[in-house]
């Protein structure tokens, strides 16, 4: 854990553009962010998963290192989770890249990457997530705001509905996890 804290501080410096939160996610953060993936089948991809706190919380609900798939832009971010997770694919790549992968049939998408009032990043990470998930796969994204990270007008563009989870308030801000799945058709 100090060391999650001395990388993250360290790279918090190094690459402000990149690294956006104040701290890593704290466990209860984690363990709402991650609620019910034991459930579900198929892929499961961690974006920007930062020193891996949903990562190692993933790992708690007893999910198969195989099936986990961590999308993170900063290297150094990416040396210390394969370290720290020896057997989860970890690549050096954006969360747009997610198409690229070569996965399918995704179960669910666990989000780090900050997506409020980014719309073309909202577009860019949601959208292409989708196309790579399950009909029934679920996206889970935190946010620091509490009404839902992607606006009504995009959720109509994107098909998705949104659900809130809940609020962590043990959490360096205060986090809010929102659940976006598919419109039914």
């Amino acid at each position: 854990m100090a060391n999650d804290i001395a990388v993250f501080i360290g790279e918090m410096m190094r690459r402000p553009s990149q690294v956006v939160a104040l701290a890593p996610s704290s466990a209860a953060t984690a363990k709402l962010m991650t609620s019910g993936l034991e459930h579900v089948s198929g892929p499961i991809v961690e974006i920007g998963p930062g020193t891996g706190s949903f990562t190692k919380a993933i790992l708690d609900l007893g999910i198969a290192r195989e099936r986990l798939t961590l999308l993170e832009l900063n290297p150094r971010f990416c040396d210390a989770l394969r370290e720290k997770f020896p057997g989860v694919n970890v690549l050096n790549r954006p969360a747009q890249h997610i198409e690229s992968t070569g996965l399918k049939g995704v179960g669910a998408v666990v989000s780090g990457v900050p997506v409020l009032s980014r719309p073309t990043i909202q577009r860019e990470v949601v959208g292409r997530a989708l196309k790579v998930m399950a009909p029934d796969g679920i996206f889970t994204q935190i946010t620091y705001s509490p009404t839902a990270p992607i606006s009504a007008q995009m959720q109509a563009e994107l098909g998705i509905t949104s659900k809130r989870r809940g609020i962590v308030w043990a959490n360096l801000p205060p986090a809010h996890v929102y659940q976006f799945t598919r419109l039914a058709q």
